[in-house]
């Protein structure tokens, strides 16, 4: 191992950094990835939903949206945010210039849908968040947007509200996130749109800001 080398591992940065730089070794991880979450039955939920929803977009993306759990059409499709609450969605990212798929990867805490939309328990939550940890690792965004008061809550484990979180600048998994509403929520309450808009106006100018690579020692001290 060379000095560049040593230097980015010990930065927690080596594993990943390789994977770019060796294109096929990265896409290798990828199908690893998917195929452990699609086989995933670490939970109760594998057994009640369609299909697992893995995530969706570019996968060295520098923007990371998260949301909370996969709901029937996204069961039904296999992928995140879709229907109405996709279509906005995506008007939201066209918005601050943005589209899905490009420079944008999206995904959801849980890859299997409670039944019944419920709220994912504790147990669940801890079964699946490997999955999205790793996703972290190998996409290494620049920011993270949690998106909806339970994926923030579960991403920063805290029980407050997203009118407390909104407006700053968090972290996870070394990663800085900020905290806006989710788009089903937006469509049932149509005044918090321009709460929407404050937020992503501020993950702009915090991705803006963000002039240096995050901290990923953490994935790196947990095995990914």
């Amino acid at each position: 191992m060379n000095r560049r080398s040593e230097i980015l591992a010990e930065m927690g940065l080596g594993p990943v950094w390789r994977f770019r730089k060796k294109e096929k070794n990265f896409e290798l991880e990828w199908r690893k990835l998917k195929t452990r979450v699609a086989g995933c039955t670490d939970c109760k939920l594998r057994a009640g939903c369609t299909q697992t929803v893995f995530g969706v977009g570019d996968e060295q993306a520098e923007w990371l949206l998260v949301g909370e759990a996969p709901g029937a059409e996204e069961d039904r499709l296999g992928e995140p945010f879709v229907g109405q609450a996709g279509r906005l969605l995506d008007n939201m990212l066209a918005a601050i210039a943005l589209k899905r798929g490009e420079n944008v990867f999206i995904a959801n805490v849980l890859k299997c849908r409670p039944p019944g939309n419920r709220n994912p328990e504790p147990d669940e939550v801890a079964k699946c968040s490997p999955h999205l940890l790793r996703q972290i690792a190998l996409i290494r965004p620049k920011l993270i947007v949690a998106m909806g008061r339970f994926a923030a809550q579960t991403l920063l484990n805290t029980h407050a509200t997203i009118a407390s979180l909104r407006g700053r600048v968090h972290r996870y998994a070394g990663v800085p996130l900020v905290v806006t509403y989710h788009p089903a929520y937006l469509l049932r309450n149509l005044p918090d749109k321009a709460k929407a808009w404050a937020d992503l106006r501020f993950a702009v100018k915090t991705m803006e800001k963000s002039g240096s690579e995050p901290d990923f020692r953490r994935l790196t001290e947990i095995g990914l």
